[in-house]
């Protein structure tokens, strides 16, 4: 990765977008779905194809605007002081290969880890399920991340859905804003805490593929 101090290419980066990428990191940090640093977000600016990054390893509470990078596609810092996540690299080879992608959600959620860790995709038994996922979440197997390839071989597990568990480590969501991207993630978490105790209740009953094809549209 290499670093470029372009002000041009800096000044095609909305502020606004900073703005909502730290609010949203925040959100998902205070209802507990990225613990501590863990986790990243990632958002895509429509206009200059620019994409924001939080920080590696940096407090979501104390995280200001001025702390996101801004990276191209290629993973060239254009903007920013700070040393983007490490899994930037994922997120980029999403943004590649799925241009409709404008915001990304790397969580770490109990429940779903849960599902991860005994390699089970989270059923869809929940209505949302269909509506922000596009039905089961598929699991990955273990697989060391932060490179672009990590980022093709999830993919090749996520299919069109718009949600994937990576196995003993967490999970990804995308959306066609970061506001859909961060309901998806707390969907599928959601979702993961219904279906675990529907399992100790009995045989859960998920939505038929037939109406899922209706919700999905």
């Amino acid at each position: 990765m290499t670093t470029s101090t372009s002000n041009n290419a800096s000044m095609l980066f909305p502020n606004e977008l900073r703005v909502e990428l730290v609010e949203g990191a925040l959100q998902i940090a205070r209802i507990g779905l990225v613990p501590l640093t863990q986790g990243n977000l990632t958002l895509r600016d429509p206009k200059s194809g620019l994409i924001a990054v939080t920080p590696h390893d940096y407090s979501y509470e104390q995280m200001t605007p001025d702390d996101v990078v801004v990276v191209d596609l290629d993973g060239n810092v254009v903007e920013g002081w700070r040393e983007p996540s490490a899994e930037v690299q994922v997120h980029l080879a999403v943004y590649e290969r799925r241009p409709q992608v404008m915001g990304i959600v790397h969580a770490e959620p109990v429940y779903t880890n849960a599902f991860g860790v005994v390699n089970k995709p989270i059923a869809p038994v929940h209505v949302g399920m269909a509506i922000d996922v596009g039905g089961a979440v598929p699991v990955m197997p273990f697989e060391s991340s932060g490179s672009r390839t990590f980022g093709y071989h999830m993919l090749d597990y996520m299919g069109d859905k718009n949600a994937v568990i990576w196995a003993n480590h967490g999970m990804l969501a995308v959306g066609d804003t970061l506001k859909k991207a961060i309901h998806c993630t707390v969907m599928v978490e959601m979702t993961a805490k219904i279906y675990f105790l529907a399992l100790q209740m009995g045989e859960p009953v998920s939505i038929s593929e037939e109406t899922l094809e209706r919700l999905i549209g």
